[in-house]
Formats: structure tokens, C-alpha cells, sequence
């Protein structure tokens, strides 16, 4: 099975910008990721109210990640720019994804760092595809799923999406309920959740599930 890898950048913004931030992502930066050897697409999440802004690009194996971090770079330290803010950047590898349809506007994620132990990863992989996709599919307003990890460091990252934000919200407890169950039975320490409006969807991933 083919691997496909992310770079996300997590973007403090000044919320004064997040508009103009966002329109630069829109016209600047992703015309010029299409012309990056090896990108598949970009998503943005945007948190209004925190000015936190997380943009995740997809990447068709290894090597393509490793070879586009100068352009890369160059595009982050601009976007960083028009943002009036600071940036964080990880590497992933998406270990699973899915969509039950695509998402619209409107549309809300929530998002789940963790934390496992050595040897832990592929066990969460494992559960992520196994239990927790299935069950979360069954959530009314349901777009899709996906779990990004990296193995070096333990951490691992899901995110839901909704049709709005108003389902994300009917949601909340039944979803803590599946997140419990799920990172209990691997001994996963979550780390942070946050919740995200969708505004840019074109990562571009293969069902992975």
C-alpha cells in the first residue's frame, strides 16, 4: 500500500488578518503548490476567535515531502506573513481517511492531538480504522475522517469533519464517547482538541480506511 504524507503549518494569526490570510492561501499559495512536484491538495482550518489556523498539505509519497521543503518554505514564510503571525510546522503520515461526502461551506472540524507510547502506533492505526472510523460514520452530519501520526515522535492527530458546526455541536458527547473508548484502549494520552471552521478542502487523500 502507498504512504502518503502531510506537512502541516499551524499559523498564529492576528485575527485581523485571518480573512486577508485566508484569501492569500486561496489565490497565492495553492496555484503554486499544484506546481510543486508530488502535491496531491491543501486544506485550511481556521479558529476565528484564536487566530489559530492549521494548513495541511498532501504530499504522494516520502520523497516528494523531503524534496518540497524550499518552495515550501518560501510559500510558508509569505502566507506566515500576510497572517501577521508566527508558524509551527510537523510531517506526517496519514495513516487513514475517509469520506463519507464531500464537505461544503459551512463546514466544521474537530481536531484531536494524542500521544502514545513506543510500539503504539500501528495498534492505534489499527483501532482508528477499525472501531473509531466506523463509529464515527454513524454521527448525524458526518463528512469524513482522518488520522495523521508521526512514529518518531508518538504523536498522532484525528479530525472530523461536519456539515456545520451546528452538527459538530449535537455530536460533542457522543463523540467523547467514541474518542474515550478508543484512545483507552490503546493507552493514548490526548494532548489538546480544538475545533476548526473548514474553509479550504482540497487535500486531495485516497480512502485510507
Amino acid at each position: 500500500m502507498t504512504i502518503v504524507f502531510a506537512r502541516s503549518t499551524t499559523i498564529q494569526a492576528h485575527p485581523s488578518f485571518i480573512d486577508e490570510g485566508i484569501k492569500h492561501v486561496r489565490d497565492v499559495v495553492m496555484p503554486a503548490l499544484t506546481e510543486v512536484e508530488g502535491c496531491l491538495g491543501l486544506s485550511l482550518l481556521v479558529d476565528r476567535d484564536s487566530g489559530r489556523c492549521i494548513a495541511t498539505s498532501s504530499w504522494r509519497d516520502e520523497e516528494s515531502l523531503r524534496s518540497s521543503e524550499g518552495p515550501v518554505q518560501k510559500l510558508r514564510d509569505e502566507a506566515t506573513k500576510t497572517f501577521h503571525g508566527t508558524a509551527e510546522v510537523s510531517r506526517w503520515e496519514i495513516a487513514a481517511m475517509h469520506r463519507d461526502h464531500p464537505s461544503d461551506r459551512g463546514a466544521y472540524c474537530r481536531v484531536t492531538w494524542a500521544k502514545v507510547g513506543p510500539g503504539h502506533m500501528d495498534r492505534v492505526i489499527d483501532v482508528g480504522k477499525l472501531a473509531g472510523i466506523p463509529k464515527v460514520e454513524e454521527l448525524e452530519g458526518f463528512c469524513s475522517a482522518s488520522l495523521l501520526v508521526d512514529r518518531a515522535t508518538g504523536r498522532a492527530v484525528s479530525s472530523l469533519t461536519y456539515d456545520s458546526r451546528e452538527a459538530m455541536e449535537r455530536n460533542v458527547e457522543r463523540m467523547k464517547e467514541i474518542r474515550v473508548a478508543s484512545l483507552g484502549e490503546v493507552n493514548a494520552e490526548v494532548l489538546e482538541t480544538g475545533e476548526f471552521e473548514l474553509v479550504i478542502a482540497h487535500l486531495h487523500v485516497p480512502e485510507m480506511a
